[in-house]
């Protein structure tokens, strides 16, 4: 069953230099996120999954291997894809919303209504949910508004909300736990232990 198989896949990875981390009551985003701010700041780093929460960390140091796509996801591609630029993936997704992970978004907004919208989104430039509510009632005031608009500027703290929930960075962790993964990749030895998986391998045969 898939319990087995990741229980026997952790023992698998002991066997050779892979270090793996798993920190009590945090969430795998929000350490692979503390990871890629912070810890890896300056190194180059591949995220493998296809969850598109990860594409805010995508940056000139950070690429998405997608099993689902089978191909690498960089700027370039968030940006042909929605629009967005990945530094400003975080915010759009928080206006736009995901049923898949019970976000509810702003009434009639999505990621090309958006950009249409607001155009700063598709540059390199970050924005915050203060930038839109503020453009958004520029828009009204000028007359250039529109449903979307408006569902917008009176959703900024559905808005806020879903950013602190959308948001991968080390705000959802404790002192503790950010100790805990240092004390995790400090104390990590690069071994390789070939005999020991060959027994492991047996042994599931």
């Amino acid at each position: 069953n898939r319990n087995y198989q990741i229980q026997f896949l952790i023992k698998f990875l002991n066997c050779f230099p892979v270090c793996q981390i798993y920190i009590d009551d945090a969430e795998a985003d929000d350490v692979i996120g503390y990871l890629c701010k912070y810890k890896f700041k300056n190194k180059n780093k591949i995220i493998v999954s296809s969850d598109h929460d990860y594409y805010q960390l995508i940056d000139k140091d950070v690429l998405i291997w997608s099993p689902t796509l089978k191909a690498f996801v960089n700027s370039d591609k968030v940006i042909e894809r929605y629009g967005v630029h990945p530094i400003n993936f975080c915010l759009a997704k928080s206006i736009v919303g995901d049923k898949s992970d019970n976000i509810p978004g702003v009434n009639r907004a999505g990621f090309k209504t958006l950009v249409k919208k607001y155009p700063a989104l598709s540059g390199e430039a970050q924005c915050f949910v203060q930038d839109i509510i503020d453009q958004s009632k520029a828009m009204i005031n000028e007359g250039k508004d529109s449903k979307v608009v408006n569902e917008i500027y009176n959703s900024k703290s559905l808005i806020e909300r879903n950013y602190k929930l959308v948001l991968l960075d080390m705000n959802n962790l404790s002192h503790y736990q950010i100790e805990k993964i240092s004390q995790k990749l400090e104390n990590f030895c690069f071994t390789w232990k070939n005999m020991d998986a060959y027994k492991l391998l047996q042994r599931r045969h």
